[in-house]
């Protein structure tokens, strides 16, 4: 299959990239870091003027009725960028769910505010014991596996107390006292809920390749301009073998990544297992990366002052989130031998 991005998709892409770059810098990563309060919403507002929030939303619900796909750069971007907002969570996952399985009155009041930029979605899907940005979510979108039932969960009807992070930009809470009720019910249950989980694996995988991808280029600046020997530490054929496996990894990775982000918004049979690959090629190539990177930065790679643990920590903590290599290889096997 001949497959290619529009030019208008490109184009969003390029825009959304220029978008990070400007609005969360370096600097504001640190900040972030930096920040026990809640995080400031101008970049997320800024996501919204320009329309990327809404690229997953219904044109009738304020958005430009995008898919997965057209999420999918974007998301690269973001990883790129090591953006600290919720994006796989709110849109990619959140919207969509919101859109599927949502009463009319939940999509009526849930889809135009996060379009606006108004609404962050907080999701606790497949057993996840920690959720992002709970003090701020407007909304909850939470899984009941003894009951099979999906809830929406409205801000004030949940607690949410902060832990101990990896990467502090991602700001992970335990959610307590939800209060569940059949007003907060949505449609679909543990069938629904497992599609939206692997969503959001799909997603996160496009997150990573663009960690990888920044890993991947943060190395080849510091090889070509560091000096050994009255030589760049570039030359040296180990350190060349690394890049080359670097770059081969989060290359092959994009491509499954981008393949899933198809299946997965056309529901094709095998958006399931596409979604899985894509997860687990994108957690390994980024483990990769992110050993590889640390390697051929020597000494300097390891302080605080240097940006690269930035990248290594975000790195870091989206390889468990919505699920771990192993437990999605895990999964296709289950798929793959099911009628053995």
């Amino acid at each position: 299959m001949e497959f290619d991005f529009t030019e208008e998709q490109l184009a969003v892409r390029d825009m959304a990239g220029e978008l990070f770059e400007r609005e969360s810098g370096v600097e504001r990563l640190r900040a972030v870091w930096a920040e026990e309060g809640p995080r400031d919403p101008k970049v997320w507002r800024r996501m919204a003027e320009v329309g990327l929030l809404g690229l997953g939303i219904p044109e009738g619900h304020g958005g430009s009725g995008g898919d997965l796909t057209d999420l999918a750069l974007v998301l690269e971007e973001a990883g790129r960028i090591a953006l600290p907002e919720p994006v796989v969570e709110t849109l990619a996952v959140g919207a969509w769910l919101i859109g599927e399985a949502g009463t009319p009155e939940q999509r009526e009041t849930w889809l135009p505010r996060i379009a606006a930029g108004e609404a962050l979605v907080a999701v606790r899907l497949g057993g996840e014991p920690f959720v992002l940005d709970g003090d701020v979510a407007s909304v909850l979108l939470v899984e009941d596996p003894e009951r099979g039932e999906l809830h929406a969960v409205p801000a004030g009807r949940f607690v949410s107390k902060r832990v101990a992070s990896v990467d502090r930009a991602r700001r992970l809470f335990e959610v307590t006292d939800v209060e569940a009720s059949p007003v907060t019910r949505m449609a679909g249950g543990a069938p629904l809920a497992h599609r939206a989980f692997l969503r959001g694996a799909a997603a996160t995988a496009s997150v990573l390749n663009g960690v990888s991808s920044a890993l991947l280029d943060m190395t080849i600046a510091h090889v070509s301009s560091r000096e050994q020997f009255g030589r760049p530490v570039g030359s040296f054929q180990a350190v060349k073998h690394v890049l080359a496996s670097m770059r081969v990894l989060t290359d092959s990775s994009r491509s499954a990544a981008w393949y899933a982000a198809y299946a997965v918004a056309r529901d094709l049979p095998d958006a399931a297992s596409a979604a899985s690959v894509a997860k687990a090629h994108a957690s390994e190539a980024a483990a990769f990366c992110n050993a590889g990177a640390l390697q051929c930065h020597g000494g300097i790679g390891f302080t605080w002052e240097h940006p690269l643990h930035l990248w290594l920590k975000r790195g870091k903590a989206l390889e468990g989130a919505f699920g771990t290599a192993r437990w999605h290889r895990a999964r296709l096997a289950e798929e793959l031998f099911a009628d053995a």
